[in-house]
């Protein structure tokens, strides 16, 4: 079975691809029934149909090729209830030779663009549109087709905050608020305030902007006051409401509108303006950023970061931009005025540990996140994103800030330097443009899935938040984000991941055989705040306890990167030894559940080519930096966490076990072991483990190298090996954001730690090893030593 080839049909990866009909036999699988899904995986063959879906009016999935179709009467029959629904009056044409492209079997993911006035789709526009992408009728050709369009939806009645200006209401696009450290060093607040200028010139005239500052207090620019510049001053040790933050602001306090109906309507007032009223001012408001405070010697700078985010925060609330906005913070410290503290500003205070941490040394962990925890329900209900661009030699307190940015969809940049090639790519991908000029973003998006009667929704974890919608298909068994079938999401991408866990019913009367339906129906807007909705519908089988079928359609990788997103679910609640522990305990019973041995036989042990990398895989995820937390800040840990939570499978395993490749005289580059001994003197090696890049020499190489053969016209052969690893490097980093590190180092110097503390340590200080090889100064076991461990272990009796 080719997974890969499903996932760009379907943008779903399944741990297991056929499940059987009991829940004790779903249970013994170890792992568990789970499905990685990306809900915008780009795709050539996605179909764009300009009309509303037609739902069940009992269970609200949405018509699919699973349906069944009485064309003389025009109803069909759902998939998922079995409930019979009648066409509308726009479907009157449909026929066995003339389907709309929701029921062709070949179309199991569509999206459906849903214009906002009232207006039906007539034949010509149909047929003129299946002409234009090239959609035939189900027996080939392209015959007249029937209405299949529907009613748009409705436009809503937005209503908005307002202040100064009076009554006037206007239809406006995105919102950003950029929320700027003005403790920043002089150098490096020069680099962010251009990186903004150029942003504010690349934005839509009917963007919205806002601007604030910070250090010891929070600045919010007025951006409709034209005669000089003019903010109102919050003090940063403050801890604001967002009614209170509205009223210091003079926006009328207005209760949270439904969200996700409602268009963008904003009243007139000066702190959120479209940038066509308010360039200059905003201009002239970021160049003017600076620091009004002193740092007093032996102290850190006054930052009130919490507070600054929480009323940029307030200030959209106010102004009830609730289809798609984003609070951009850019920071080069820590925290250390106000809520969402991180450390002291007394310089002889250390900024907190993983450590700390464990022990409960950090005096200001706890209640920080107790507020960015309430702040990221905040975030939802207004669906906000909050960005982090954290560019500073040391920690700022992203850890704290994780969850924010994390549920709500947010990027995390933690970089050295905002003057940094990093930090502009970061930033100006996120503004890319698409075909009509609009942001390339997607805003206030949900996810729903319905499921057949014997399966039932467990929990996501991921970048979103639980609405707490239940029904039936709702399991009592929570995981992660669970106790619902819908689920927020503030943004997402096209690589966007989220792994959504399920089981099986109690009262299970599937048979063998037969199929079970997973419909995920995903709602959301693009740049111009246009309403989508993609609907994907994937069937797969029961199948008995004891089938082949079950060992066929194991996907190893996406159970990797699922178990990986379980370990670190549970490392955010005990310690690395437990969660270790716990990773070995179910490695050990899927071992024994799927090997072929001899009882007490550990030479016997065999697991065949489907199950066969699934160990190795466990074994570098508990060496990883998501679980060995050693040499890693609780801000790098943070990051790293939670871009693996975000990311689709094949990402997820290079972070996981990273890629590794040879580059010699001998040919072309191949793939090696991630293993002590695949280190050369005659070999460069090119390592990625996503966030780092390196490109080793071996010590003949780097020799070489040193004394400048490669520019030798009679060694040109040593000038293309060395520049094919740069060249493939630079393609490996060209569309990763954030951007990883790359890394040049020669065989045996300090640089090389990056590569030698991800290799398999066959060669130790304890082992024989030929002279000129590497080897790894380590307590640490090798994978043929946990290997031989697992073999013993799952044949016990």
């Amino acid at each position: 079975m080719d997974f890969v080839e499903l996932e760009a049909t379907e943008g779903l990866r399944w741990s297991w691809n056929a499940w059987p009909t009991k829940k004790s036999d779903a249970a013994s699988l170890v792992v568990p029934l789970s499905i990685m899904c990306t809900p915008l995986m780009q795709s050539s063959e996605l179909p764009i149909l300009p009309y509303e879906p037609l739902h069940c009016t009992r269970c609200n999935s949405v018509l699919n090729p699973y349906a069944r179709v009485d064309y003389q009467t025009r109803i069909w029959s759902c998939p998922f209830c079995y409930h019979r629904n009648t066409f509308p009056i726009s479907y009157s044409g449909i026929g066995e030779s003339n389907l709309p492209a929701e029921l062709f079997p070949t179309y199991s993911a569509v999206e459906y663009k849903i214009d906002k006035k009232e207006a039906k789709i007539g034949t010509s526009s149909q047929l003129s549109y299946r002409l234009a992408h090239g959609l035939p009728s189900s027996n080939g050709s392209l015959s007249s087709m029937a209405s299949l369009g529907s009613p748009r939806f409705g436009a809503g009645g937005g209503g908005g905050g307002g202040g100064g200006g009076g009554g006037e209401f206007r239809k406006v696009g995105p919102a950003f608020v950029f929320v700027v450290d003005a403790s920043t060093a002089e150098e490096e607040l020069k680099a962010v305030k251009t990186e903004l200028l150029l942003v504010v010139d690349q934005l839509p005239e009917n963007a919205l902007v806002g601007l604030v500052a910070f250090d010891s207090m929070v600045r919010v620019s007025d951006l409709g006051f034209s005669d000089c510049s003019r903010a109102v001053v919050f003090h940063g040790g403050r801890e604001l409401s967002s009614e209170q933050t509205q009223r210091f602001l003079g926006l009328p306090i207005r209760k949270q509108q439904q969200l996700g109906v409602n268009t963008p309507i904003i009243q007139k007032q000066g702190f959120l303006l479209p940038v066509s009223e308010c360039e200059f001012n905003i201009t002239t408001a970021i160049e003017e950023i600076c620091s009004l405070d002193v740092c007093k010697p032996g102290h850190r700078p006054q930052r009130c970061t919490g507070t600054a985010i929480a009323v940029a925060l307030g200030l959209l609330e106010g102004c009830c931009v609730n289809t798609g906005s984003r609070i951009m913070v850019f920071t080069s410290g820590p925290a250390t005025l106000g809520p969402g503290v991180v450390v002291d500003s007394d310089l002889g205070s250390m900024i907190r540990t993983h450590r700390d941490l464990i022990s409960g040394h950090a005096p200001y962990y706890k209640s920080s996140l107790s507020f960015y925890s309430t702040l990221s329900q905040r975030l939802s209900d207004a669906s906000v994103v909050l960005d982090l661009f954290a560019c500073s030699l040391d920690q700022v307190g992203a850890a704290e800030l994780k969850s924010s940015v994390e549920k709500s969809g947010g990027f995390l940049l933690l970089s050295e330097l905002f003057d940094s090639h990093e930090f502009r790519k970061c930033l100006r991908h996120i503004f890319i443009r698409d075909e009509d000029g609009n942001p390339k973003m997607y805003f206030d998006g949900t996810i729903e899935i319905v499921t057949t009667k014997d399966v039932k929704v467990c929990g996501a974890l991921g970048p979103c938040v639980s609405l707490g919608r239940k029904n039936d298909l709702v399991s009592d068994h929570q995981i992660g984000e669970g106790g619902t079938y819908l689920w927020k999401l503030g943004t997402l991408t096209n690589r966007t991941c989220i792994a959504f866990f399920f089981e099986v019913g109690n009262e299970q009367k599937a048979q063998p055989g037969s199929a079970f339906l997973i419909q995920f129906i995903i709602r959301f807007r693009r740049g111009n705040l246009g309403i989508y909705e993609r609907v994907t519908t994937a069937a797969r089988r029961w199948v008995g306890s004891k089938s082949a079928e079950i060992s066929a359609g194991f996907d190893q990788e996406a159970a990797a990167a699922v178990m990986a997103r379980l370990a670190i679910h549970r490392a955010e609640k005990f310690h690395a030894r437990d969660v270790i522990r716990w990773l070995d305990d179910n490695l050990i019973s899927f071992a024994s559940q799927f090997g072929d041995y001899i009882e007490e036989d550990p030479s016997s042990f065999r697991l065949s080519s489907n199950f066969s990398l699934y160990p190795q895989f466990m074994y570098y995820l508990r060496r990883s930096q998501f679980i060995d937390v050693f040499n890693s800040s609780p801000d790098e840990t943070a990051f790293f966490r939670l871009m693996l939570n975000r990311e689709g499978v094949v990402t997820s395993l290079i972070m996981i076990q990273p890629t590794l490749f040879q580059y010699s005289f001998d040919g072309p580059p191949v793939p090696v072991l991630l293993d002590v001994r695949s280190i050369s003197p005659d070999i460069i090696l090119l390592f990625d483990s996503y966030f780092h890049v390196v490109i080793h020499y071996g010590s003949n190489i780097a020799q070489w190298k040193k004394l400048g053969y490669q520019n030798d016209p009679s060694h040109e052969n040593l000038r293309k090996l060395l520049e094919a690893p740069e060249i493939d490097a630079e393609q490996l980093v060209e569309d990763r954001v954030p951007v990883p590190k790359v890394i040049k180092c020669d065989q045996h110097s300090s640089q090389a730690r990056f590569l030698l503390a991800k290799l398999n340590p066959s060669v130790t200080q304890d082992s024989m090893y030929k002279e000129g090889s590497d080897v790894i100064l380590t307590d640490d076991f090798s994978l043929q030593v946990f290997i031989d461990h697992l073999q013993a272990l799952a044949v016990k009796g």
